[in-house]
């Protein structure tokens, strides 16, 4: 029930996403929904972006946060966050939510969710001797770019813009973690 949750809010959004839409998606009646999550629709949300978390967690953050091989990790990285966005065919709902009205009400979860990934990219950077600063910097350019990737991407109606982007900031990271060997 939750993936259908997430890809209903992605659809439409948190505001746009009514217990019709949302019935719809699940194939449950609204008063299953509600049995489900009686806080409504914040709580749906809840759930959804605690299932995001949690995948993000196990597949980005934690083998960026424990690296034994920067190289390694940053390429795994790219590659789990292409296919878990569709190679820029799925939006990104904690984006999504970060610029909606609904933002102040999950702005905690959004904030957390973007520092971390920044947090560990740059960690992942400065065990591949990048100083500080600069794995700061970088991890923000690339969290910020693959962002911007998924938006530019639907918006031209451009798969490849996606793919391409990555692959520049693939090789921005390699050439970073290079200059240090």
């Amino acid at each position: 029930m939750v993936p259908a949750l997430a890809e209903a809010f992605r659809e439409h959004g948190f505001e746009a996403a009514s217990l019709s839409v949302l019935s719809a998606a699940t194939g449950l009646g609204k008063g299953s929904l509600y049995n489900f999550f009686p806080g409504g629709k914040a709580e749906m949300m809840a759930a959804v972006l605690d299932d995001v978390d949690r995948w993000f967690a196990d597949a980005v953050f934690a083998p960026l946060e424990q690296v034994a091989e920067p190289g390694a990790a940053v390429a795994a990285m790219l590659a789990d966050v292409d296919a878990y966005f569709l190679s820029g065919r799925r939006v990104c709902l904690v984006g999504w939510i970060g610029l909606g009205s609904s933002r102040d009400v999950f702005a905690d979860r959004v904030r957390g969710y973007f520092m971390r990934w920044i947090e560990a990219l740059a960690h992942c950077l400065q065990a591949g001797d990048v100083p500080e600063e600069e794995a700061r910097r970088l991890a923000e350019d690339v969290v910020s770019g693959i962002q911007g990737a998924i938006i530019l991407s639907r918006a031209l109606g451009d798969e490849a813009a996606f793919g391409r982007i990555l692959d520049g900031h693939r090789r921005r990271l390699d050439d970073a973690l290079a200059r240090r060997d």
